[in-house]
């Protein structure tokens, strides 16, 4: 293990940031803007694809390229790549903290090099400030990241990593840091091997990550209206033949409403299509803060809208339309009335159309009676 040449694990880890920045730069040019940070991401192993061809050419270049620049482009590949984890989280990237980070390893490093050389000293410096670096992700990430596989698997990475630089940090001040970079030992080979990998995870890290956000994305797409957030129909007849199964088994079964704005074409009319989306979307906003937790709402076509009240009898699904019409009568610009047509499951023999028939009967009587009321249509 120790006969492993020092420059080229470094340039396998070089070649691997050059692939990987290659695949994050084209995930950018092609994923939507909603997912962030993908371009902190595909910065990250550009420049740590530099700092490797400096590393690799010391020696042949000024120290002032091979030692502080090439140090200091590691630290700034590193840190951007936390940058862009926080916008992906949702999070700012503040970077006014580690600007000034920045600036005094730079001097540091300078001065380890020309004012008082010392490789030791310059390794451990080095050390202890990326395992910093790898700590605030680290913990920002345990808070922030969530539990799915890609996230476990850079706080993983992360983790080992600073494991590593541990190790190194202690044969440092065991007085066994070496001579140089270039000097094939034990934990030179160990460092650089492990630098490698962590490259290549967390970029691959970063490429599952979004992967997972835009399947996620896509899937909501697939499911919600792009305009209320409210299911859209396919979604919710899915819902409500799961929700039917389910009575099968146990015994009791849903209600639904069948919702629809009153007069809402005279709104579209005389107050133009984009104030007609408004008051959609303040409906749908409204009647979400008053249904239960396990109610879903979707759009079924136009203004009409569908609720589906999982295990509600008649008179507490009542109750929630009755919430529904007290919540849309606040006196806000964009209030409406609604017209609900209201049914509930009769037994085992319930099908969804005989459910779906039955609201769409009330709600036609519902408008017939006068508008802004709810009708219970309790007949097979």
């Amino acid at each position: 293990m120790t006969n492993l040449d020092p420059r080229s694990m470094i340039a396998l880890a070089g070649f691997m940031s050059a692939v990987m920045a290659m695949v994050l730069l084209f995930m950018r040019r092609h994923y939507p803007p909603s997912i962030r940070g993908v371009g902190g991401w595909a910065a990250a192993p550009l420049l740590w694809l530099l700092s490797t061809v400096l590393f690799g050419a010391r020696g042949a270049i000024p120290d002032w390229l091979g030692l502080v620049l090439a140090n200091q482009l590691l630290v700034l590949g590193s840190v951007t790549y936390y940058m862009g984890t926080r916008q992906f989280m949702g999070q700012p990237a503040t970077w006014r903290t580690w600007n000034w980070v920045m600036a005094g390893t730079t001097v540091v490093f300078a001065w380890l090099t020309y004012g008082w050389p010392n490789y030791a000293l310059r390794v451990g410096f080095f050390t202890v400030v990326m395992g910093a670096l790898y700590a605030a992700q680290l913990r920002f990430m345990l808070r922030h990241g969530g539990h799915n596989f890609p996230v476990r698997l850079v706080e993983v990475m992360l983790g080992l990593h600073m494991l590593v630089l541990g190790v190194r940090l202690g044969s440092i001040l065991a007085g066994h840091a070496g001579n140089d970079l270039m000097e094939p030992s034990l934990f030179q080979t160990l460092y650089i091997g492990a630098y490698a990998l962590t490259v290549l995870m967390l970029s691959i890290g970063a490429v599952l990550m979004a992967t997972d956000r835009l399947r996620t994305e896509l899937e909501h797409l697939a499911t919600y209206d792009s305009l209320t957030q409210a299911l859209n129909r396919r979604a919710l007849l899915q819902r409500c033949e799961d929700e039917l199964e389910r009575a099968q088994r146990y015994g009791s079964g849903p209600s639904i409403m069948m919702v629809d704005l009153d007069n809402f074409k005279a709104v579209n009319d005389t107050r133009g299509h984009q104030h007609g989306d408004a008051v959609l979307v303040h409906f749908a906003e409204r009647t979400r803060q008053v249904l239960r937790r396990a109610d879903r709402l979707g759009r079924y076509g136009g203004e009409e809208f569908l609720v589906l009240l999982p295990g509600a009898d008649a008179q507490a699904a009542l109750g929630v339309a009755q919430r529904i019409h007290a919540t849309l009568a606040t006196g806000h610009p964009r209030d409406c009335e609604v017209s609900i047509g209201l049914t509930s499951w009769s037994g085992p023999q319930e099908t969804l159309d005989a459910m779906l028939s039955r609201a769409d009967a009330a709600l036609y009587r519902a408008k017939e009676e006068g508008r802004n009321r709810t009708v219970v249509w309790a007949e097979a």
